[in-house]
């Protein structure tokens, strides 16, 4: 489930639509939780899928440690990639906001922990990175794990509209990393290791 001060809009013609903020969402914000309506298609079940529906799978989807594909149900599905992404994912089901996201801002991920498929050049942002790599997980998880851990230290000090989606083991496990009373676990518990 998306944060829900947001909303789809049309960005450009080279990206299309994107979520943007409707409101100020601080750092620390839970800006996405995997929630019972997102719906997790196994690699059989995608294999025996007519060419209509792999479309949208392999344009809206993204692959879990399980090298299963999750579709978000509602707007999350439209989060652009970008190198300087303002949202990461950590290892608990759930993005939080690395910086400060403001009003009319777009949400963005990179593309480069969602374990796709093939590499592909994304639109020039003046970073180092001009490609995305399926293993781009495995290179940078080091620089998003110290990002998501400098996130987590704001975690219960700004507002949570999303926590009720967030299990409550998850919450508690959130405040201790918080707390520095338990060591994260890295980005890199997304990486799907495809079978040789």
């Amino acid at each position: 489930m998306i944060h829900p001060d947001t909303e789809i809009q049309f960005i450009n013609d080279q990206i299309g639509y994107g979520v943007v903020a409707k409101a100020f969402i601080p750092k620390g914000t839970i800006t996405w939780a995997l929630d019972n309506f997102d719906r997790e298609i196994t690699k059989e079940e995608y294999a025996n899928m007519g060419i209509e529906y792999k479309s949208i799978l392999d344009t809206y989807a993204y692959r879990n440690n399980r090298g299963n594909l999750v579709l978000c149900w509602d707007n999350a599905r439209f989060v652009n990639h970008s190198f300087n992404a303002n949202c990461l994912t950590t290892a608990y089901n759930f993005e939080l906001a690395v910086r400060d996201i403001q009003i009319g801002e777009q949400l963005t991920d990179d593309y480069g922990y969602l374990n796709i498929d093939a590499p592909f050049e994304a639109m020039e942002e003046g970073t180092k990175r001009k490609t995305v790599y399926p293993d781009d997980l495995l290179k940078y998880h080091k620089i998003w794990d110290k990002q998501l851990l400098d996130s987590f230290q704001h975690f219960s000090k700004v507002n949570q509209p999303l926590m009720p989606f967030i299990d409550r083991k998850v919450r508690e496990l959130a405040i201790l990393i918080e707390q520095g009373n338990y060591k994260m676990d890295s980005i890199l518990e997304n990486y799907y290791h495809p079978e040789s």
